[in-house]
This record gives C-alpha cells, sequence and structure tokens, in this order.
C-alpha cells in the first residue's frame, strides 16, 4: 500500500535569534518554501507571542506547514505534512534549511495513512548535524 502522505519533523538549531522572532521573516521562510516545493497555499495565521517566539501555519491543499520558533533557544521547529509525493515536502524542507542558516539540523520523515504491520517504518533522517565539541 503506497502512503497517503510524507509527515517532515525539522529541527532547526542554533539559528539567529532575531530571524526566529520576526514574524515577516518567518512568513517569507514559509511562502518561499511553500513556492519551491509548487505547493497550494490556502490560508495562513500566524502569532508572535511575547516577549519573543513565533508560530505560523499554512493550510495547504496538499495539508500543511507549521513553523515555531525558539528566539532564547536558537530553535525553529517545522511541521510539514503533504499528501501524495515525498519530492515536494523534500524541495520545501531543503529550502527552509538554506534559509535559516541553522547549524544544527535534524529532519525526521514518517510516512502517513499506512498500518506498520504491513511493514512501512518511520524513516529516521538526519540531514546534517553539527554540534562544537
Amino acid at each position: 500500500m503506497k502512503p497517503a502522505g510524507y509527515h517532515f519533523l525539522l529541527d532547526l538549531g542554533d539559528v539567529d535569534p532575531q530571524r526566529l522572532d520576526d514574524p515577516d521573516f518567518i512568513r517569507r521562510a514559509m511562502h518561499s518554501a511553500i513556492e519551491r516545493a509548487e505547493l497550494t497555499l490556502l490560508g495562513e495565521i500566524e502569532h508572535r507571542f511575547e516577549p519573543q517566539g513565533v508560530t505560523a501555519i499554512a493550510l495547504l491543499a496538499e495539508s500543511h506547514l507549521s513553523i515555531h520558533t525558539w528566539p532564547e533557544s536558537g530553535y525553529a521547529a517545522a511541521d510539514l505534512f503533504t499528501c501524495g509525493e515525498r519530492a515536494p515536502a523534500e524541495r520545501a524542507c531543503k529550502l527552509l534549511i538554506e534559509i535559516f542558516e541553522p547549524r544544527d539540523v535534524h529532519l525526521h520523515v514518517m510516512f502517513r495513512g499506512v498500518r506498520l504491520a504491513e511493514g512501512h517504518e518511520p524513516i529516521p533522517v538526519v540531514v546534517r548535524s553539527k554540534r562544537s565539541a
């Protein structure tokens, strides 16, 4: 059975805190990723928290993209679920990595819509991890 979709969980660490606290930057990053992946934006919402942090969510015809930031920790979490093919979500995640310029990256990919008993297991993937010793 082919998966109904793919769920990409992207952790971006050691990111410039000013970027992570800028709703305009987050919105532009989200729009760029959606465009690069040729996904269809249906609606969006964002919120800047006090004293810091941003959450932005895009409703897509293919599902959703969300970005949550913790400037005080230099950390952002992106969550992208797309139905259909895997390649568009991969393109979007690669662009988010380029835009945010993290020093620490972890990307986990999971199948959605299939039973694990049928032999489909989540795919843990680390794109890049750079930690200073």
